[in-house]
């Protein structure tokens, strides 16, 4: 996704364990009246950003103060390339990553959701041609992959699986898998994409071996 300029303020959507990655997507069921109108306000706007970010782990029930500190420093924008207004006043949406930030500063508007300073600068990887690059299905990533879905027991469509590129494959294990909210943060703060795989491999490894030694125990 290709945008002619990056604003510098743009609203923030906190949520726990959400993870939205570049030019990956994410489903959201928009329903509290102040994130409705943040939406309103997104669909009018000449970019349709919004800026994807967690709580720390200590601050979920305080997700919409304004304090700076009780968030991670990083977050992903999307851009609202679908959504359905329902019958009951939701909003189905469907965000597209368009690239990482550093968060800066926050403020409440009128609507009490948050607007956030941001800076793109530290993410210009996000914003190249990235050609989408095949994966052998030999790839000892794929066995990693097949122990994790086994000891978590995760059903997969492997034939799917190993149709899709490198970075979609990464980027739809990342967000889909059921990693605590830290983990989603190290696969999103790694910056390049061999660097979320190597996270990723760490993270399904680990889970693995955990999920053996509770059997064997």
């Amino acid at each position: 996704m290709v945008m002619s300029f990056s604003p510098e303020n743009i609203p923030l959507f906190p949520l726990t364990g959400a993870l939205l990655l570049p030019r990956s997507r994410l489903p959201l069921n928009i329903f509290e009246p102040k994130y409705l109108e943040m939406i309103k306000d997104s669909l009018k706007s000449d970019h349709r950003l919004i800026g994807m970010i967690q709580p720390l782990e200590n601050q979920e029930r305080n997700s919409s103060s304004k304090d700076i500190e009780k968030f991670y420093k990083i977050g992903c924008a999307g851009k609202i390339t679908s959504y359905d207004e329902l019958d009951d006043g939701r909003y189905m949406i469907t965000l597209t990553g368009f690239s990482r930030f550093f968060l800066i500063d926050l403020k409440q508007n009128q609507s009490s959701y948050l607007l956030a300073k941001i800076d793109w600068s530290d993410f210009s990887i996000d914003l190249g041609n990235n050609p989408a690059k095949e994966m052998s299905g030999t790839d000892p990533f794929f066995s990693i992959i097949a122990d994790y879905f086994s000891s978590n027991k995760i059903s997969a469509d492997w034939s799917n699986l190993k149709k899709a590129d490198q970075e979609t494959l990464i980027n739809s294990l990342s967000i889909l898998c059921p990693f605590e909210s830290y983990e989603k943060q190290a696969l999103l703060e790694a910056y390049s994409l061999d660097d979320r795989k190597k996270v990723l491999t760490t993270l399904m490894e680990i889970s693995s071996q955990k999920q053996g030694n509770d059997i064997i125990q």
